[in-house]
């Protein structure tokens, strides 16, 4: 494994959890169909361990287990039934969704039973009137969105990984994206939740009710929560009227400080139908052009780019609206240049440019990545502290691909105070993640940030939450641990 040396703390396997045995997975065929069970040799199956490869690493290589167990149910009846035997018997197990988390959460860390949830893929039922969508955890983002696409709705956010995220790994950890500064969190779009708890007691409190003051919201927990309290099955959702209209444009920027005066006045001009301001570096930009087959649409290049989207009603208002801003960010200086979309493939093209940054970053090289919060005002000031202690160390000197680290670099949404930092290197080494960890977790808790934005904490982060949290507040966040899972059998190793 080329990028997947040793990079991260990773805890010893807790002599308390049951060693699989094939008497177990003869269990598991009794509650489910014997094609929905992955089992290697190990313990009793048939199945060739490298069909469990893509269940037991992150699709970084950078975290990776070794199960030799997939439990793939498709009713959450029969995931009641796999977590109380599970239970029972002090078995492990790791909810999986999509697989697309970047923190290590989502792959077992040993020998853990991967639990995943692809094949509950039901829309359960959708009202036009209130755009409630009510629907299985297994569920695709960006076919739930074409779903209520074709009902006039839009899914209330947006990932890179839409293609392959499921709505419910998107609930468990609280995903952000490039809608929330128009929808906001998911703690207040999701409306309720199916939960399965570790002992298998089913939790419905799958409302589709706007309003319900009736005590405790319980849901709340589980948003965010990173498999570690329940399975979430189910999820009620409300999804906006979809825009009639969408503009976009893309600015060449000199400075971040302009990046910020940038989106002060895109704010005052546009309020009501801005619905992104997303910036990438220069950096990012040139892994993309590379790896994505596109064309920069500036007639330059520029240390800093910003991606403005408007969704409204009227496209001719709209338009209106972003073309005169584009004309004061020119006329005052603030930006250098400016494309606006014409049609439906340039806007796709444009957000490519954005959306592509991951994937082209991992083309270059063994991406470490840092999703933080930061107060606007310093938030890129991170990347430039990160080169000089790279430089500082002879790891990094920028335009020099002989040294071991190629790129540093930032992109993120300037409106959530949201960075994602990345170091690309030629591989996964202690050598390099020794210069930022925990430098990186300390520059963010000095300025008040937190150390995981949108990406959840997982196994990556566990160790560092003391930046982001008091100990007063980590140790609340055990005792509701302890108290929905008791034997700690569920995602162990990760959060707290």
């Amino acid at each position: 494994m080329p990028l997947g040396q040793k990079c991260y703390h990773k805890p010893a396997r807790s002599s308390e959890f049951k060693q699989l045995s094939s008497a177990d997975v003869n269990h598991f065929k009794t509650i489910m169909p014997a094609e929905t069970i992955l089992a290697t040799a190990a313990v009793g199956g048939t199945a060739d361990p490298i069909e469990l490869e893509g269940f037991n690493a992150d699709w970084l290589s950078k975290y990776r287990g070794s199960s030799q167990l997939v439990l793939r149910p498709k009713t959450t009846q029969e995931v009641s039934d796999i977590l109380k035997y599970c239970h029972a018997n002090r078995i492990a197990v790791v909810p999986q969704g999509g697989n697309t988390g970047l923190v290590g959460g989502s792959v077992p860390v040993h020998d853990e039973v991967v639990l995943s949830l692809r094949n509950l893929n039901r829309v359960r039922s959708y009202d036009e009137v209130s755009g409630v969508l009510v629907c299985d955890a297994g569920c695709v983002l960006e076919e739930l969105d074409n779903y209520v696409a074709e009902r006039g709705h839009i899914m209330p956010l947006d990932l890179g990984a839409k293609g392959s995220c499921h709505i419910g790994g998107n609930v468990a950890t609280n995903a952000g994206g490039i809608r929330f500064l128009r929808y906001g969190s998911l703690h207040g779009s999701v409306l309720g939740l199916e939960v399965v708890l570790p002992d298998g007691t089913i939790l419905d409190s799958l409302s589709t009710l706007r309003k319900d003051n009736t005590g405790y919201d319980l849901k709340q927990l589980f948003i965010g929560s990173e498999g570690t309290l329940g399975v979430i099955t189910g999820v009620s959702v409300v999804t906006p009227q979809r825009p009639a209209a969408v503009n976009v444009a893309v600015l060449g920027v000199p400075s971040y400080a302009n990046v910020q005066q940038a989106f002060k006045l895109a704010r005052k001009r546009c309020g009501e139908v801005l619905s992104a301001y997303e910036f990438w570096d220069a950096s990012c930009m040139g892994a993309v052009l590379e790896h994505q087959g596109l064309r920069n649409p500036l007639t330059s290049d520029y240390p800093f780019y910003v991606l403005v989207e408007t969704s409204g009603s009227n496209n001719a208002h709209d338009d209106e609206k972003l073309t005169a801003l584009l004309e004061e960010l020119l006329e005052e200086g603030v930006v250098e240049d400016g494309a606006l979309a014409q049609d439906d493939s340039q806007i796709a093209r444009m957000w490519t440019m954005r959306e592509g940054i991951p994937e082209s970053l991992g083309k270059t090289g063994a991406t470490y990545k840092y999703d933080v919060s930061i107060p606007i005002p310093v938030l890129y000031d991170v990347v430039g502290d990160i080169s000089k202690r790279l430089e500082a160390a002879d790891l990094y000197k920028p335009g020099d691909s002989s040294r071991p680290v190629k790129l540093v670099c930032g992109y993120g949404h300037i409106g959530d105070s949201n960075l994602h930092l990345n170091i690309v290197a030629d591989k996964f080494e202690d050598q390099v993640t020794r210069i930022f960890e925990p430098f990186v977790y300390e520059w963010v808790a000095s300025h008040r940030g937190s150390i995981s934005a949108e990406h959840g904490v997982g196994l990556m982060k566990r160790d560092y939450l003391g930046y982001s949290k008091t100990p007063e507040m980590i140790d609340y966040m055990k005792r509701i641990k302890h108290m929905f899972d008791p034997s700690g059998i569920l995602n162990p190793y990760k959060v707290v």
